[in-house]
């Protein structure tokens, strides 16, 4: 849950943020540029960004902990990410 608050107040800031330097029609920037950042960093944490052949190996080497490490990394920077995500659609979406 902790989180998920620190993408709520990332998105706030960001779109404060973006509000005071391009106005109300590219509300949606910065909010965006973190959730896309952060979505990343989950996708390259989760391993989908490799072939299957290379996914395998990883899973068969890496350790219960280190699989336990990157499945939490993965989760938090999702978690980070959505809320960005959320808010800079709803301001591309709805306000402009």
């Amino acid at each position: 849950m902790r989180y998920f608050l620190i993408g709520i107040i990332l998105s706030i800031i960001g779109v404060l943020v973006s509000l005071v330097v391009w106005g109300m029609d590219k509300a949606y920037f910065i909010p965006g540029g973190i959730g896309f950042f952060f979505i990343g960093i989950s996708m390259i944490f989760s391993g989908s960004m490799v072939s299957g052949d290379q996914m395998r190996a990883n899973f068969a080497t890496e350790s219960v902990e280190d699989r336990r490490k990157r499945s939490s990394v993965t989760f938090r920077s999702a978690l980070i990410g959505i809320p960005n995500l959320v808010m800079a659609f709803f301001f591309y979406f709805f306000l402009n």
